[in-house]
């Protein structure tokens, strides 16, 4: 089971952003203040997804044996079989009290949010 939990998330999961990028297409201006805002958020988020990246491939290569199961390891298969949000996760993530699965549904929405900010532009509306 926490194989393929974990290899479903891995496969949401997006790359992460290129803020370098974004910040030469969208650049601090003092005009319009949300550039800064999209890059922040866009670092932000790429720390999460490596944090659940790195957590959850180094959780499969546990259960493979390829690689020690650490506390923090353990911990994290603990909250993915009770489909709870691992605390390590947490550490860097936004507030949320939403079940695993819903959390990570949540995550990949705001991720497509920002991807499209960045490709098409400031967003008409922001989410609720």
């Amino acid at each position: 089971m926490l194989l393929t939990v974990s290899g479903d998330i891995l496969a949401k999961l997006p790359k992460n952003f290129d803020t370098e990028a974004a910040l030469r297409k969208y650049p601090t201006a003092y005009k319009q203040s949300m550039n800064t805002v999209l890059v922040q958020e866009m670092g932000r988020f790429n720390i999460l997804i490596q944090c659940v990246r790195s957590s959850l491939a180094n959780l499969q290569k546990a259960i493979k044996g390829l690689v020690v199961m650490s506390q923090e390891l353990e911990e994290v298969s603990a909250a993915v079989i009770n489909g709870k949000i691992p605390e390590l996760w947490m550490g860097k993530s936004y507030p949320s009290l939403k079940p695993l699965g819903s959390y990570v549904n949540d995550l990949i929405q705001r991720l497509k949010f920002l991807q499209d900010w960045y490709e098409e532009g400031v967003p008409k509306r922001f989410l609720a």
